[in-house]
Parts: C-alpha cells; structure tokens; sequence
C-alpha cells in the first residue's frame, strides 16, 4: 500500500510503475487532461490482442466480462452497488443517447450552465439553433450555482445537465442535493457530469443525495484508464426510457421477447441505452489499471489526501513567487477544500504561458483564460517545484 509521504519524495513511490510514459524525468502537469498510464495498461492491450487471436469472432464473451470489470469499477467509485451503467466510447455518446429519450416536443426546455464542458456547451447550443429552449445558468458565483439552476426548473423542463466540478476553474459545486430534490419533485431528469471529479474527488452517490440522479463520466483524464471509457449511471426510472438513437446491442437482451408490430424492442436495464459494436481494447485496458489502482490502495479517499497536499503544494509555492497579477494570478477566496484535482491559473494570455512552459519541459494544460496545473499521484513535492519556478521564469523574462 502506498502512502503519502512515500509520494512526496524525490524519487515518488510511484514513479516507478509508469516507466513507458518517463513520469520521473519529465514535469507532466497535464494531469487534469490526460494522466499517464500505469505500465500495466499494456498488460490490458496485449491480452485483448491475444483474445481475439485466439477466439476470433468468439472474443465476444471475454470482451464482455471485460465490460462487467469495468461496470463495476465505475459502480464502485460512486458507491452504487447495483447501479444501472451504460458504457460508450465518449461522453458525447452516451449524451446523445440520453437526449434522444427525452421527449423534447411535450417539454422542449433543458437548464444547464456556462461553465460545462465542450461535450454539453456544444451540442446544446446546435438543439438551441434547431428551437429547443436551452437555459444557461451563469456559473458564477459558484456557491449559488445550484441553487440558482433549481430556480429555474419548470413544469415544462425535460432534463438538467450541470457539472459537479467546473473543468476551467476547478471549483467544486456545492447544493447538488437540493437541485436533485427539486428535479425529483417535477419529474424533471438531472444528468451530473463527475468527470472532473472521480479519481479524484470522493462521488459517494448516497452522501451526495444524487441518488435518483444520472451521472455521466469517464477514465481519460484522473482514473488513468484511457481513451474510450466513459459511462452514464443511470437512476431507476430510466427503466422506462426508450432512446431514439438506439443500436443493435440495445436489443440483446430483448430478442426472446414477444415482438410487437412497428415497435422497436429494448433490454432490460443499462443495456437499453447501449450502441453497437465496439472496440474493446479500451476496456482490457481500463480492467487492468482497475485493478492496479485496486493493488497499489489508490482509493478515492487516498487519491484525494493527494491531491489536496500537491494543490496546496503549488498553490502556496505560486503565492511565494510574487508575480505580476496582471498577468497571472489565482483565486484566494475559495477555499482549497472545495477545489478539485488541479490549480487554475487566470492569465492574460494563457494559451502562450501553456506554450513557453512546454518548451521548457513543463507540460500543462489551458482552456480560454485558464492555465491549468494538474498534478497526479506519480508527481513528487521536488516536480512541482521546479514548475513552479519554471513558470517564474517565464513570466519574468
């Protein structure tokens, strides 16, 4: 088992688990976007390799299983036992499936906010061309937010879609338990995007009374599991939802039905909101990190007693460093513990800051105004350091 202070040092107890990706002799701060992968994950490539090698067409049953680890982990990180979770290679496919089961003619309005991700920001402004009401909710001040989104909750509200961490300022959202009550009372479908928050920032879904809430995520950026793992958990009466976008998979546990004329069949459960045929790989590999993270005692708990320490870390050594606020600076008034897994920077030019950085062997990341310093588990206290002064460097010339 790992413990913190064994992360803090210089070499990090970690490090030594992610070899191909060289996180010991290089600053990768991209956390926040894409962590790197445990040397394990080829472990997961080769054997989804070798299954189809062997089994070819017959691969099906082992690639499932593969898909029940990874319903599984997810469950688990939103302690949610018997959870319904239906599984796509992006978030953008499981929000689209989920659209297409609304009834949007009846109730033709959905209420999100203007700090969600490019995946919701995007898709619902082309329904808000084609005459859906979409409501957008200023995400700031933050501590209202949800509040504020609840307010705005009609009879005529087909479903809410807000973030549990906003992903440019990495503010945590508090009063998701009262938007969820508020949903509940008017029949009204609340979708919670927590992928900016698992892996690093506990989602019990009893403690945050989101229990009749969808929640949407994915292993790209602090589960390190990679590309083509996300998943949308679904509350009990989605039962009673039939996707328009709907695809062949959606009907395997439905094919020994009675079939009714002009009437498309659906399984029973997660399965109803399922695609088509799909890649696997992604799934091999995320059982493997699974289950690493599982070996290593890389629990949500523990992963977020580390994130705070380095958050702390960098926002402290950042305050030390006196630089001009003109050109960067950060938000003192929010208190650390209702930050999540990275240090938004606000810069005037945030985009060249990102730039010069890299050039210097400092990976971060930005989004518009906000450079963003992500650390990760693999990082040790000497690591963020030398950013730190790196990024002095850089602003000062």
């Amino acid at each position: 088992m790992t413990n913190l202070d064994e992360l803090r040092r210089d070499p990090n107890a970690l490090a030594e688990h992610y070899k191909a990706f060289g996180v010991a002799d290089r600053i990768l701060l991209t956390g926040h976007s894409h962590q790197a992968w445990p040397d394990v994950a080829r472990e997961g490539l080769l054997e989804a390799f070798a299954d189809a090698a062997e089994e070819v067409d017959t691969k099906w049953d082992r690639a499932f299983a593969k898909a029940d680890e990874m319903r599984a982990g997810f469950r688990a990180l939103l302690g949610d036992p018997h959870g319904g979770i239906a599984l796509g290679a992006s978030t953008h496919d499981l929000v689209i499936r989920f659209l297409s089961a609304m009834d949007l003619p009846r109730r033709p309005r959905l209420v999100t906010t203007d700090g969600e991700f490019h995946t919701l920001r995007r898709q619902l402004g082309r329904l808000a061309e084609e005459g859906v009401e979409v409501v957008r909710v200023p995400a700031a001040p933050v501590a209202t937010l949800a509040e504020r989104v609840a307010a705005e909750v009609t009879e005529d509200t087909a479903a809410v879609l807000v973030s549990a961490v906003l992903f440019e300022t990495s503010r945590l959202v508090p009063g998701l338990a009262h938007l969820a009550d508020v949903c509940l009372s008017k029949s009204v479908n609340l979708v919670v995007d927590a992928y900016h928050a698992l892996g690093v920032v506990p989602f019990s879904l009893h403690d945050l009374g989101l229990t009749n809430a969808w929640v949407l995520g994915g292993g790209y950026k602090y589960l390190q599991l990679g590309e083509g793992n996300c998943f949308l958990r679904m509350p009990a009466h989605a039962q009673e939802l039939r996707p328009v976008v709907t695809g062949w998979y959606a009907e395997f546990g439905a094919l020994a039905d009675e079939r009714r004329p002009g009437q498309t069949a659906y399984a029973a459960g997660s399965d109803r909101f399922a695609g088509a045929t799909y890649d696997p790989t992604s799934h091999y590999r995320g059982a493997r990190v699974f289950r690493f993270f599982a070996e290593h005692g890389l629990t949500p708990e523990f992963l977020r007693e580390v994130s705070r320490h380095q958050v702390g870390f960098l926002a402290d050594g950042f305050d030390k460093l006196g630089l001009p606020e003109d050109v960067i600076t950060r938000d003192r008034e929010t208190p650390l513990d209702r930050v999540g897994g990275f240090l938004s920077l606000k810069c005037a030019d945030a985009g060249a800051l990102q730039a010069a950085l890299a050039e210097r062997g400092v990976r971060t990341d930005s989004r518009g105004a906000y450079l963003r310093f992500g650390p990760a588990p693999y990082l040790s206290d000497r690591q963020l350091d030398s950013a730190l002064r790196v990024l002095q460097e850089v602003v000062n010339g």
